[in-house]
């Protein structure tokens, strides 16, 4: 069975506060790592009153503290927002704290509206198109310092790092391939693109001294329950939040709602139905069936699993059902 991972957007539920959805993730990386979950994650977002993850950094070293042998990392820094010394400097100080288990995701979008972004990095304008070059100024801190080298990431310089290049589009693809990074897709909200990107990244990748051959990781949701009438019910959810995000009313993660899909007009439905077609919904079978399907259809070497479930007992028991079903797949496989 190919490795599964956890992406964690620290979702601050209706009824609870920043504090308590940092504690949640923290709940959660322990469990992933119990379950044998291969990467936990978490996502740069800002301006979002339903997210908790914005100082990304310090959210991951909260969770890590907890754990002991998972994986964990940025999926992603949104690397326009930084200079690319100050996010070597923060990931160099998880690399000393946690040598050997940290991953840096780096993605091209500010991860907010271009207000925001003006806010976080005042000289945005031009950036984003200079993402490859910040990409590999950023590599290169940590690289051992050489004599005479007046520039420095401290910590940073000499200590192991993971690279990960994200995308939702080919543009990342290309990248990920000229230099012979790994490649993780956002399919988990922005499908669209993902066979062409992977198609890309496959036929394009150049061997690098961090990877020898294309790794390509799938983003997907998770709403798995015993039954699937409850699996549809949590995921009522994530759907209510994708809806308010995409109408401009962005807020904390809403309370399941009974029959919240069948009360949309078809225009809504068809976004959701679009956006979200990278979804797991349902019981053991239908997990089974479903986990299945994409890795058939992607080919992915690696799955990254989220779920914005609103109770984190029915978020952790999603994660506990997926883990199951997988073990049963590399039995029979």
């Amino acid at each position: 069975m190919i490795p599964l991972s956890v992406l964690d957007l620290s979702p601050i539920p209706e009824g609870h506060d920043a504090g308590q959805a940092l504690r949640n993730s923290a709940e959660l990386a322990r469990h992933a790592e119990a379950l044998g979950y291969n990467r936990y994650w978490m996502a740069e977002h800002h301006n979002m009153p339903g997210i908790a993850s914005a100082a990304t950094a310090v959210s991951l070293a909260h969770v890590a503290q907890g754990t002991t042998r998972i994986r964990f990392g940025a999926g992603g820094i949104m690397l326009p927002n930084h200079a690319p010394l100050t996010v070597a400097e923060q990931f160099g100080t998880l690399a000393a704290l946690y040598p050997g288990r940290v991953d840096l995701g780096l993605g091209r979008a500010p991860g907010t509206d271009q207000i925001t972004a003006h806010a976080l990095r005042r000289t945005l304008q031009g950036d984003v198109d200079s993402f490859p070059q910040d990409v590999m100024e950023l590599m290169s801190y940590f690289r051992p310092a050489q004599p005479g080298q007046r520039v420095q990431a401290v910590p940073g310089a000499g200590l192991e790092m993971s690279f990960w290049i994200l995308g939702s589009s080919t543009y990342g693809a290309q990248l990920a391939a000229a230099l012979g990074l790994p490649y993780a897709f956002a399919s988990h909200f922005a499908p669209a693109a993902l066979h062409d990107a992977i198609a890309i990244y496959r036929e394009r990748f150049r061997p690098s001294e961090y990877l020898e051959k294309p790794h390509v990781m799938v983003g997907a949701n998770l709403h798995a329950a015993p039954t699937d009438e409850e699996a549809r019910f949590l995921f009522s959810s994530h759907q209510q939040s994708f809806v308010n995000l995409r109408t401009g009313q962005p807020g904390k993660l809403p309370r399941p709602k009974e029959g919240f899909y069948e009360s949309l007009d078809p225009y809504a439905q068809r976004m959701l139905d679009n956006s979200l077609s990278c979804t797991i919904v349902g019981g053991p079978d239908a997990v089974r069936k479903g986990l299945h399907d994409l890795i058939e259809r992607t080919g992915a070497d690696e799955l990254m699993l989220t779920g914005h479930i609103h109770d984190i007992e029915a978020r952790k028991r999603s994660y506990a059902i997926l883990a199951e079903v997988a073990a049963d797949v590399a039995v029979a496989a």
